[in-house]
């Protein structure tokens, strides 16, 4: 008897969201039934594309679907989510899981009286190099990340912190494994009201320190990570699926390649999302994790929001 497949969709197919697209129609899994997107001229590029079809609301599509991919601006998150969640749809909510910690809580409620997973689309979670890292980390004393962009205008409905920085913050947050104690941050804005960089320190009960740095304004992509532990330094790269191992040995220290078998992290993320509907399982990100990582990136956000007021009140006395 063959499986029946889990009928998905997609609400949004602007450039990240054609890649949902265009994967749930490359999953044996899945059924690509159709999209809901607002621009007429990109919907039927998209249906033209995938042999899929348009809908006139969110409810149509969310009945006609199992699960759906909301890859819509980010202040847009909320509103779209609770009209699928109403429908009792399954939802991969693309990061940040929204704006505000009140409309986080509004989805996570509605999701539990539908019973509907969401998962959150921290998509380097399930990037190779944070499977490795998971699987290696386990006393992280200081954690520094890097993440530079050039910039696009998409995501601009945010600053940095949560269109970039978020990313790395979740990552941090599942290695530590420990309550956060204290977050310092700075950012400026260059070419937006909203912030383009910033810096966060964060440090944790257990004494770990993590280091983020982000930039929307930079010439270069830059997606790295490096951990110390005792005897161990890892240097790895998310965007190139490389790094290198440091530990100390007999004759000093010894650095070795680390073997990364690398994958489309989207893809991989999409498939267990697809494979937590058919398993009735808790999502790797879940609503819990991309409420938290929320939580910290708002903090930042707000820290640096302070800094620039008090800026602005100090060149005008």
């Amino acid at each position: 008897m063959t499986e029946k497949k889990i009928r998905c969709g997609v609400a949004g197919v602007g450039f990240l969201g054609q890649v949902h697209a265009r994967i749930y129609n490359e999953l044996e899994e899945c059924e690509f039934v159709g999209i809901y997107e607002l621009d007429d001229t990109r919907a039927k590029e998209i249906c033209d594309r995938f042999a899929c079809k348009r809908f006139n609301s969110l409810r149509e599509l969310g009945e006609a679907c199992d699960a759906v991919s909301v890859v819509v601006p980010t202040d847009k998150h909320c509103e779209v989510a609770l009209e699928l969640l109403e429908v009792g749809t399954h939802l991969l909510i693309e990061k940040p899981l929204c704006t505000t910690v009140e409309e986080a809580i509004q989805i996570v409620d509605l999701a539990k009286v539908k019973k509907c997973i969401v998962q959150v689309g921290h998509v380097e979670h399930y990037n190779p190099v944070m499977h490795y890292l998971e699987q290696v980390v386990d006393s992280p004393h200081y954690i520094t990340v890097d993440r530079l962009a050039p910039f696009n205008v998409r995501g601009t409905e945010v600053g940095v912190v949560l269109d970039l920085m978020i990313h790395d913050i979740g990552i941090v947050m599942q290695l530590v494994q420990s309550p956060i104690k204290k977050i310092e941050s700075i950012g400026v804005a260059v070419l937006l009201n909203t912030e383009d960089i910033a810096n966060a320190r964060i440090t944790f009960e257990n004494g770990a320190v993590a280091n983020l740095n982000t930039s929307r304004v930079s010439l270069k992509k830059v997606r790295e990570i490096r951990v110390f532990q005792p005897a161990t330094y890892l240097s790895l790269d998310f965007m190139n699926q490389t790094g290198h191992l440091i530990r100390k040995g007999p004759m000093g220290l010894e650095k070795e390649d680390i073997p990364i078998e690398k994958g489309e992290p989207l893809k991989i993320e999409l498939a267990a999302f697809i494979q937590c509907i058919k398993d009735a399982s808790t999502p790797k990100v879940d609503v819990i994790l991309g409420t938290s990582a929320l939580e910290v990136a708002l903090e930042i956000t707000k820290q640096i929001q302070e800094q620039v007021r008090d800026s602005e009140n100090v060149a005008r006395a």
